[in-house]
């Protein structure tokens, strides 16, 4: 019985050859996108799971319930995490981390790495696998390092690293002997914490002068709790800690007029799930994915499966129309409901799994290109692993069901003796068919409207004044093997000259992203007039403003003319004087702290994006300091040779540091990582919504096909009775147009939606305009049109005299 289903299965899908080839085409596109969108979705959803005990370890964030807003700090003060350790027998292990960079020396030879400096309880808290050393001991010495891999193997080579002795500090200043007592393995793709080496957070420059300092916020913090406490009640368990050590920062939130939250909490000390950081964009300085990102590339994925879906149960409803005499006649031989159900079905899943062989060899073949554009990490070995396997699987059998399940129910329905008759008993197969057309064209809409509106945003964001120049200018990243200052001033000296260079300038703090991938905030808070400050604290060198384009409002640059310009002089921006409740700043003096130095204003400037373009430009407070080191040196070119001006400076950056490698690249390439997101998002749209229209388009045909078979004998009897080519035309498709125009009436209000919460995100968002949806309406008919049309003109031009023969 089961050789003979397989014969029949494969007569009939011979026989239907170009159905079946479009069902499998279909399904094909739609597991191989859908398999790399869940994958992708997978593998965000996946960061710092493998933790063990992962369930214990939270990061500690600051809770402000400021009048204005309520906010999210995740910097916390150096003596919190031993002040926790020593007052909650609840933490079983604490450790800070906090970035940084370090030369690394061995043998004479030169290596610039990313040290964080962390707690000895680090490798208690995290799980990461560990190759050579004791977890529990490792870094108990303030002189002990554990390295990666990689690191061990581009330091040591072939060499044992564990028990040799390595420096770490900058070329020509102070240096430190560390001991390597451990060897970590490849971070996962999927860990939020990666770094070359760790070593103890004591030996962090200003740590003595911070670690009883509860107002200097500077790294991250992260407690594993004993098993079974629960979050919540050692959250409320902290009360009395916030109150202990934060009382000014509760005394200065009630005077400005400060409320408790629905918990009571003016400031609180509170706990963020390891399996939810990645997603928490607010304590974690503005890193992490957005979950928004990961529900459109869930919500697309079904989308195409679904249309995918929808195409083979229209088709297969509509192929169920000549197959109803052969259910008759195996109904009257005896066969049962479920037996012709497993019949049906199983021909289905054969047609299925031809479509989903023919994903995965797509799939193959364009992972490269996927990742390339999507930025992704996806593998062959990531994807076949037995939980993606079980996933991919899933997809298959869920697909199986769902658009053979029904068709097969259906046909199995069947009454035997109506059928023999040439009476089928499907009841209004139109509506049906109707329907999952509507919804096709739905998705279709949806998806083009989303597509239409994010770009939009993304050229929004991009023609948004940053508050500085970006073009014309190249940014170099210092790096850990000379000082930023004295290269800064030999370039200025061996530049000055150049007619294609403007100006040169230097900072603490990269604009964008570099290809060093490095960033690094520095952010104080103090009180001017009972007023509570917060506001960037950014080092630069001169000319830093002529450099970037940036325009004086009032007051003056800093000049080197000005000795006194290096001494407790700064220069703000319009939100900070706002902030500061000056209109008139220039001139003014305020303390960062009561035994600090008196701070006084010499020039404002507008505001302008420092770390995003998404939010409102922050209060930026920018001071020079001979003694602090520079770590991006910006370089302002003329427009009519950049390429030959980025050639000149490789060239002098030889000579200056040839010690260290030149990665030097044009401000502009740096902040289009701000709209990394975004594109990848507007890319997804666009290839989902290319991806839904054409298999709409593909099911659309083969149900116009099929109808227009089936009216094969009215359209000759219309011709006949002098039907024009046009009139026919319209009549055919007149009907499939108004279903593309209630699919359009159905997707706007819920593309308006959508796309209004995703604008909320953002400070700076466009207005979703009524044109959008009327263009996308018209493009949707167009579309329908030109897919129905050829089948429509053709059958219109047929002989009535062919069609009629058999009358």
């Amino acid at each position: 019985m089961i050789r003979n289903y397989l014969k029949i299965a494969f007569r009939n899908i011979w026989k239907s050859k170009g159905y079946a080839f479009i069902n499998i085409i279909g399904l094909s596109v739609a597991f191989c996108i859908s398999v790399f969108l869940f994958m992708t979705a997978y593998f965000q959803m996946s960061f710092d799971n493998f933790h063990q005990d992962g369930d214990r370890i939270f990061q500690t964030y600051l809770f402000s319930n400021d009048p204005d807003k309520a906010g999210r700090s995740g910097s916390m003060p150096m003596p919190l995490t031993p002040a926790l350790k020593a007052e909650y027998p609840e933490v079983e292990a604490a450790t800070r981390l906090m970035n940084g960079s370090s030369l690394v020396e061995y043998k004479g030879k030169y290596f610039d790495k990313q040290v964080m400096l962390v707690d000895a309880d680090f490798l208690r808290v995290f799980s990461f696998s560990m190759l050579e050393g004791n977890r529990q001991s490792a870094l108990n010495g303030l002189s002990d390092i554990v390295i990666s891999l990689p690191m061990a193997k581009a330091v040591f080579g072939s060499e044992d690293p564990v028990g040799k002795q390595i420096q770490l500090g900058a070329d020509g200043g102070s240096k430190k002997t560390y001991l390597v007592t451990g060897v970590l393995n490849d971070f996962p793709d999927n860990s939020s914490i990666k770094s070359d080496a760790f070593i103890r957070v004591e030996n962090h420059g200003g740590y003595h002068r911070e670690k009883d300092q509860w107002d200097a916020m500077s790294h991250k913090a992260f407690v594993k709790l004993k098993p079974n406490v629960n979050q919540l009640t050692f959250e409320n368990r902290l009360k009395s800690f916030s109150a202990k050590y934060f009382s000014d920062n509760i005394t200065k939130l009630k005077k400005n007029g400060a409320k408790p939250d629905e918990r009571g909490d003016l400031f609180a000390v509170r706990l963020q799930k390891l399996a939810n950081l990645h997603f928490d964009r607010e304590i974690s300085g503005g890193n992490g994915s957005s979950m928004a990102v990961v529900y459109s590339i869930l919500g697309i994925a079904f989308f195409i499966l679904l249309i995918a879906c929808i195409n083979f149960i229209n088709l297969t409803v509509a192929r169920s129309f000549t197959r109803a005499r052969e259910v008759g006649v195996r109904k009257s031989l005896g066969a049962l409901k479920n037996q012709l159900f497993v019949q049906i079905w199983g021909e289905a899943a054969m047609i299925c799994f031809g479509g989903f062989v023919v994903g995965l060899l797509l799939a193959y073949v364009l992972l490269p290109q996927f990742n390339a554009t999507f930025q992704g990490k996806l593998t062959l070995d990531y994807i076949f692993q037995p939980d993606r396997v079980g996933i991919i699987l899933g997809l298959f059998l869920l697909v199986t069901l769902i658009a053979g399940g029904y068709p097969a129910w259906q046909m199995s329905k069947f009454n035997a003796v109506e059928v023999l008759k040439g009476k089928i008993t499907l009841s209004r197969p139109g509506i049906l068919r109707n329907s999952l057309i509507v919804t096709q064209f739905t998705l279709s809409s949806l998806l083009i409207c989303c597509t239409v509106i994010a770009i939009q945003q993304i050229k929004h964001l991009r023609t948004q004044p940053l508050g500085f120049t970006k073009e014309e200018v190249i940014s170099i990243p210092v790096g850990n093997k000379v000082n930023g200052q004295q290269v800064l001033q030999r370039m200025r000296n061996l530049l000055h000259d150049d007619p294609n260079i403007i100006s040169l300038s230097g900072s603490a703090v990269n604009l964008g992203m570099g290809k060093d991938r490095s960033s690094s905030r520095s952010v104080i808070g103090f009180v001017y007039k009972d007023r509570e400050i917060s506001t960037d604290w950014l080092h630069i060198d001169y000319d830093y403003l002529k450099t970037l384009g940036i325009k004086l409002l009032d007051g003056r640059e800093f000049d080197s003319a000005y000795p006194t310009d290096s001494l407790n002089r700064v220069v703000i921006t319009e939100s900070m004087a706002k902030m500061i409740g000056e209109k008139e700043p220039v001139g003014k003096f305020f303390e960062t702290d009561t035994a600090g130095a008196k701070y006084q204003i010499i020039g404002l400037v507008p505001d302008f994006n420092l770390y995003s373009s998404k939010t409102d430009k922050k209060p930026v407070t920018m001071f020079i300091a001979p003694s602090s080191p520079i770590s991006y040196i910006f370089v302002r070119v003329t427009p009519q040779r950049l390429a030959g001006a980025m050639d000149k400076i490789t060239n002098v950056w030889k000579e200056v540091a040839p010690q260290a490698e030149f990665t030097g690249t044009f401000l502009d390439e740096n902040t289009d990582g701000w709209y990394r997101d975004e594109e990848k998002l507007s890319q997804m749209f666009s290839l989902a919504s290319g991806i839904a229209v054409l298999l709409s388009c593909l099911g659309l045909f083969a149900v116009a096909l099929m109808v227009i078979e089936q009216r094969t004998k009215e359209i000759g009897v219309r011709k006949v009775l002098g039907a024009s080519v046009g009139g026919i035309v319209f009549t055919l498709s007149q009907d499939f147009v108004k279903m593309v125009i209630l699919s359009i009436i159905i997707a706007t209000p819920l593309a308006w939606f959508a796309m209004q919460k995703w604008l909320d995100n953002y400070s700076y968002r466009i207005e979703i305009s009524v044109w959008v949806f009327i263009l996308v309406g018209l493009s949707a008919i167009l579309i329908a049109l030109a897919t129905v049309s050829f089948q429509s003109i053709k059958a219109a031009l047929m002989n009535p005299v062919k069609s009629l023969r058999s009358e």
